[in-house]
């Protein structure tokens, strides 16, 4: 039985909605993380809940190149999809990106609008 092609999961630029690090809002995704991590994930925290490195004119990441893995969602991707079902990990980056730009920008806004045409089924 073939798989619906869901698309593939692609970060949009312009968006950040990622880079909202309230623990009170992502206890679930900390939770998931080592203790090492855990300890540079709240040190990045901001009094506003966001990123310490995310530039809210632009919003943009001050240090992507270097930012730490678990700030990468393209390793959800790699993580969950498998042999028997590689779309997995792009199922589920998708599905958290969605849920996270309804919950910052609204599930009608531009950066939603703009998330789902990038992650549209190539032909």
């Amino acid at each position: 039985m073939a798989r619906e092609n869901h698309g593939q999961w692609r970060c949009i630029s312009g968006c950040g909605a990622c880079c909202r690090l309230d623990p009170a809002l992502r206890q679930e995704a900390i939770d998931a993380l080592s203790a090492e991590q855990q300890e540079r994930y709240l040190a990045m925290v901001g009094p506003d809940g966001w990123c310490i490195h995310f530039n809210t004119g632009s919003r943009s990441c001050r240090i992507y190149a270097d930012r730490p893995d678990f700030c990468n969602v393209a390793n959800l991707v790699k993580l969950f999809g498998t042999e028997t079902d590689p779309g997995a990990g792009d199922r589920l980056a998708i599905a958290c990106c969605t849920q996270q730009i309804r919950s910052e920008y609204g599930g009608r806004g531009r950066v939603l609008k703009r998330f789902l045409r990038a992650i549209q089924p190539r032909s």
